[in-house]
């Protein structure tokens, strides 16, 4: 006993019993984190079509593999895609983000290659994408893709969508979701060309520069109420005649100098021609 005792008042036992408390922390969130991804990859593979998750990783190696490797585990000219979920997949294709033509500091939206689009379904959705998302969600979870109900504008309260849009979103997106600059060539893309389940996607996993707004954060009646807004707003008429593409008082002021500064010159001229006319 006594050697017992010295040995928990030997100066090194705290530090010892810290590290196996840590070890054990870790080892069992480790058990955890294996457990839950398996559950999430079933249950990916539950939710879809096994067909799907098989013709998802064909159309993965044919198109993806070269940058983002023939696992999804990612390489120098591709991020890894295990854990970003179907949601990512969904937004990143069916925009034409991805796959990326030209390496830049990001990447636009553009037509979906010739591969997604020619298995565009008449509501607008892909197979392909579609398909490709199931083989990314079954190889580690993450956000799935919305239902119909998620993303549903009738749903949402546009008042209160524009309350929270104005909260986190005009600083980069413009009050009508117009766009704008950021830093080290990257901008906040324009929003009238999103459909609503892209809007949520987005939102879900915070694609390049846009940060994470999950459920924690922004509840999902609260991103229906914005989703009502940002869709109705493109409908709203323009009370001062001309949009000007609505990005705010740049392009007003700008024209405003144009335009004003070309009137009061062209007065001037008018002005000093009559007084010698009459001279």
């Amino acid at each position: 006993m006594n050697r017992i005792t010295a040995g928990r008042r030997h100066p090194l036992a705290r530090y010892a019993v810290l590290l196996l408390a840590l070890a054990l922390i870790g080892g069992v969130y480790t058990v955890a984190l294996t457990v839950s991804s398996s559950s999430q990859a079933d249950a990916a593979i539950a939710s879809g079509r096994a067909d799907d998750v098989a013709e998802g990783k064909k159309l993965f190696e044919q198109s993806c593999a070269s940058c983002h490797g023939l696992n999804a585990e990612g390489t120098a000219q591709g991020p890894t895609l295990i854990g970003v979920g179907a949601a990512s997949v969904d937004f990143q294709v069916s925009s034409g983000r991805m796959p990326l033509a030209n390496p830049g500091a990001q990447a636009p939206r553009k037509p979906p290659p010739p591969w997604v689009a020619k298995t565009k379904r008449p509501d607008g959705t892909y197979e392909a994408v579609d398909q490709l998302a199931a083989y990314i969600q079954s190889l580690g979870g993450g956000p799935a893709i919305p239902d119909k109900d998620q993303v549903d504008p009738a749903m949402g309260d546009k008042a209160k969508g524009g309350e929270l849009f104005r909260a986190n979103c005009i600083q980069c997106h413009n009050f009508v979701g117009s766009g704008g600059a950021l830093t080290q060539g990257k901008y906040a893309p324009p929003l009238h060309e999103a459909t609503p389940t892209q809007i949520y996607e987005a939102m879900v996993t915070g694609p390049q520069a846009m940060p994470v707004f999950n459920d924690s954060i922004i509840t999902p009646q609260q991103k229906k109420d914005m989703i009502a807004y940002i869709v109705g707003v493109r409908n709203e008429p323009n009370p001062g005649g001309a949009g000007l593409g609505r990005i705010g008082p740049v392009t007003e002021g700008l024209v405003a100098w144009v335009v004003g500064l070309s009137l009061l010159s062209l007065a001037a001229i008018w002005i000093t021609a009559k007084r010698r006319q009459a001279k």
